[in-house]
């Protein structure tokens, strides 16, 4: 008899696929949705389309820029006692320039502090780039998971409308007809808040990957690709993830060029200030349409919750809680009569 917990493994097995085939589907329909306006095709042929860009975007990646982004890393963790050992010659050097201006012993503190500072570098950032390389073959090894709900997204795209009229029918039938409206619409005002952004999100970020590759490049600056990919990711995160982002590009130009780590941190905070000032509206239109000061708090919220993942999807999953509470409280007046100004 088979227990609980050899039931769920299997049951998380066989659901994997199916999870990537919805997560795959739900990004790719933006794209076939836009393909279809311009080219009156059969849907088979805009499919074509779609998933040979698609598998192109994903070759490209793999065949380019992940190998680049491993030896990054490695040699990253190979050179980094060098690095550790030059940052420490140049740091204790610091206190002897202020000596004789040190009356009450601080510069003793600042000596010891800093030592404390690079034996903790020296013994965590180690560790911590071997567990992100070992993150990195464990995802590739789901791999296989991934092909199998990329094709399995290609019948969903298929035969989209089919699911939407099942969805409707299924809706019409648990429910009620006024219940089941309200759901059909919720579900629509959901798919459209999380679509626009992370599609919208995903072209931003990657437009400024490459441009940050570009400067670094142009600056000289080692691990270009390894900073990039940080950088383009990260800024998925609205607010914070541009200053997350320098963070890690600060601390890698560190170990090579102090110095140079001051201007790529300035390039960095001057490209996300074009993002967030013009690229990203620009692309993203007016967004979720919600003020900044709820956007920041749903993301705190949804990172002291969630972490990272929570960060990512507060934005979206805010907006359709204020899209919902928006309609209960238009109804609410409607009922008791008050105007709704």
């Amino acid at each position: 008899m088979v227990n609980s917990d050899e039931f769920l493994a299997t049951l998380n097995k066989i659901l994997k696929p199916f999870i990537w085939a919805f997560v795959i589907a739900f990004f790719l329909n933006s794209l076939l949705v836009s393909i279809e306006k311009k080219h009156k095709s059969k849907r088979w042929v805009n499919i074509l389309i779609v998933y040979l860009i698609f598998f192109g975007i994903i070759a490209l990646f793999f065949i380019v820029i992940t190998p680049t982004v491993v030896d990054s890393i490695k040699n990253l963790a190979r050179d980094l006692p060098g690095y550790m050992r030059t940052t420490q010659r140049w740091l204790e050097t610091l206190p002897s320039r202020f000596s004789g201006a040190d009356k009450y012993g601080i510069v003793e503190e600042i000596q010891s502090a800093l030592d404390n500072l690079i034996l903790k570098a020296s013994e965590g950032i180690g560790p911590l780039l071997n567990k992100t390389l070992t993150q990195i073959i464990n995802f590739t090894s789901g791999f296989v998971n991934f092909v199998l709900g990329a094709i399995i997204s290609i019948y969903i795209l298929k035969d989209k409308e089919g699911f939407v009229k099942g969805f409707k029918k299924l809706n019409y039938a648990l429910f009620s007809k006024e219940r089941a409206e309200s759901i059909i619409t919720v579900q629509n005002e959901i798919k459209e808040a999380f679509s626009k952004f992370f599609v919208g999100k995903i072209i931003d970020s990657a437009i400024i990957g490459v441009l940050c590759f570009i400067g670094l490049i142009i600056m000289k600056v080692p691990y270009a690709v390894l900073i990039s990919l940080i950088v383009g990711v990260i800024n998925m995160i609205p607010y914070f993830g541009p200053f997350i982002g320098m963070i890690p590009a600060g601390v890698i130009t560190l170990f090579d060029r102090p110095i140079k780590a001051l201007w790529v941190i300035i390039f960095i905070f001057a490209l996300q200030q074009f993002d967030g000032l013009y690229l990203g509206p620009k692309i993203l239109g007016i967004q979720v349409g919600m003020k900044p000061f709820w956007i920041i708090t749903a993301i705190l919220v949804g990172g002291g919750f969630f972490g990272v993942w929570g960060m990512l999807f507060a934005v979206p999953v805010a907006a359709v809680v204020k899209t919902l509470f928006d309609r209960y409280t238009k109804r609410q007046f409607e009922i008791k009569g008050l105007n709704n100004k």
